[in-house]
């Protein structure tokens, strides 16, 4: 498999990518690092044997004098994985023992150490090393690995002074020529102020090869009275803001939980930098002058917390559209529909029709993207392409009448033009991951225009706690449930999808849970639905 495709910028190593070494240690080493390793599991954190363990990997010993400790709780944001290929993963965390104060590290750079292995004991650790964690970068972290087998899963954990991280788990992609079968789930739409991530507390038992974020990671927004939990301040705008906001949801165990067993690939939608911004456009054009510089500190605050492929970035721009590969089976362009696109059209929220809707001059994907997707998609040489998309993409005229600006729709011309490029890339299997919406659904690719035949399938997945308005929920289960190409639409609960993939099926199963109200919740599997590789449709599975 080749290494992920990206624009330019968007493909070269992380911030740090360490040397590493294969390892050889004694059976007394093994046996503190393995009792390191279950104390930082339960804790997050190791007591005194970490800090034995931390002295003896540093050098440190009498007559050496040892820096001055620091503060406890490092890792309080956990760890995660992401962006794996055939031979390498990406490995992050962020130093924070004061996570909403702006972190509470020290002035000054720090050095971390990394290890993997093939075991959760770390008695069998393949590769380590040493990576900076920069306080520009807010004391974050990122190591790409590079150098481990095709297809194999790996733990990892970072240790820093005298304190050992949470173990995670992670994967290569198989191959280039494997088709070895794939479970990913996909997920978006965290408003942490909407409830609880119940969903996120039953994807570790999933067992996934890999989780796709699809957008709001985060919400920018100020302090909600009447929510189930609170935000952490007014709304967010500066670097200082973002990053607390982030840490914020970071901090939910159930989320870390959900990193801790599965590489992510990550893309953002609106809410990482406000509702409904557009390029450099805000939502409220009062705001416009000091726009640039609120986007470029929440790009960077996104980069900061994610476990992602790319350089960090150096104004308000950030290139994240990138393809993974897996194996032959599957290839994932990740998508950004907001970074490039053209201001919505016909005016604020559902409504009817005008030309600039129409207009072939407005783009979703900006032109360098749209030309670097129909490459992908002629390079791919997978059985499933797999398109990873913030915003409803199949054509969806309420009513017959009604558009929403902030969807593919306002963009129809845009949308042809990606289309076309699936048509000229002889794509067998198109399958479309969407969220943004708070509702699942599951129904044909087609465009606009009466009679369109559909040319894949879009499979929508609500959000893990973001809210459908009740009092619309009755209104558009049955607008959207009327439209041809629709075959099952659910606004009421919230969740994720897991998907099921072999050389010969695509099996999505709707997995929802009762409430996110609570903090606990049974979740249950609501429908299921199976894409026969070579034959465009969908079918109840």
């Amino acid at each position: 498999m080749a290494p992920p495709t990206a624009a330019a910028g968007a493909t070269a190593s992380a911030t740090t990518t360490a040397s590493t070494t294969t390892a050889t240690t004694s059976r007394r080493r093994l046996l503190t690092g393995a009792a390191v390793t279950a104390a930082a599991t339960s804790l997050g954190l190791a007591g005194s044997a970490g800090r034995a363990w931390a002295s003896r990997t540093s050098g440190a010993s009498a007559g050496h004098r040892r820096p001055p400790r620091l503060p406890d709780g490092l890792f309080s944001l956990g760890v995660a994985s992401g962006d794996p290929d055939d031979h390498s993963v990406v490995l992050w965390t962020r130093l924070a023992p004061d996570p909403l104060n702006g972190g509470g590290m020290p002035p000054g750079d720090v050095t971390v150490q990394w290890e993997v292995a093939d075991d959760a004991r770390f008695r069998r650790i393949v590769k380590k090393g040493r990576a900076t964690a920069r306080a520009q970068w807010a004391h974050s972290v990122h190591v790409t690995v590079e150098g481990l087998k095709a297809g194999r899963w790996y733990h990892y954990r970072f240790v820093c002074d005298d304190q050992v991280s949470p173990v995670g788990r992670t994967r290569t992609a198989p191959r280039r020529n494997a088709t070895e079968d794939l479970r990913f789930l996909f997920a978006s739409c965290q408003n942490w102020q909407g409830g609880f991530y119940t969903a996120w507390a039953h994807a570790p038992a999933e067992e996934p090869d890999l989780v796709v974020h699809l957008g709001d990671y985060i919400y920018e927004g100020g302090i909600s009275g009447s929510a189930p939990r609170q935000h952490n301040s007014s709304e967010v705008v500066s670097l200082t803001d973002y990053r607390n906001r982030y840490a914020l949801y970071k901090s939910d165990p159930n989320l870390q939980a959900a990193h801790l067993v599965a590489p992510w690939a990550v893309t953002w939608d609106d809410h990482e930098v406000e509702n409904n911004y557009t390029d450099l456009l805000p939502q409220d054009p009062a705001e416009a002058p000091a726009f640039p510089a609120r986007r470029a500190a929440a790009y960077q605050a996104w980069w900061e917390h994610q476990p992602v492929r790319l350089r960090p970035p150096t104004s308000e721009r950030l290139p994240i559209y990138r393809a993974l590969d897996w194996g032959r089976l599957a290839r994932f362009h990740v998508l950004d529909t907001r970074q490039y696109r053209s201001d919505q059209a016909c005016g604020e929220g559902l409504g009817f029709s005008c030309d600039d809707r129409l207009d072939p001059s407005r783009t979703m994907l900006g032109a360098e993207q749209e030309r670097w997707v129909a490459r992908s998609l002629r390079r791919s040489k997978a059985t499933w392409d797999v398109l990873a998309n913030q915003c409803v993409m199949t054509s969806m005229p309420l009513g017959g009448a009604l558009y929403n600006p902030d969807q593919w729709d306002g963009y129809a011309a845009a949308r042809t033009r990606l289309f076309d490029s699936i048509r000229a890339a002889d794509v067998d299997n198109a399958v479309v991951i969407t969220g943004d919406i708070h509702a699942s659904g599951v129904g044909g690719l087609v465009d606009e225009g009466p009679d369109q035949a559909p040319i894949g399938t879009e499979l929508v997945g609500t959000s893990i706690s973001s809210n459908f308005d009740p009092a619309l929920v009755d209104a558009a289960e049955q607008l959207i449930g009327d439209l041809p190409h629709v075959e099952w639409v659910n606004a009421r609960q919230r969740g994720y999808v897991a998907c099921d993939v072999s050389a010969t099926e695509l099996v999505a199963r709707y997995r929802l849970v009762d409430t996110v109200a609570q903090p606990t919740s049974p979740i249950g599997t609501a429908t299921s639905w199976r894409i026969e590789a070579g034959r465009i449709g969908v079918d109840p599975a």
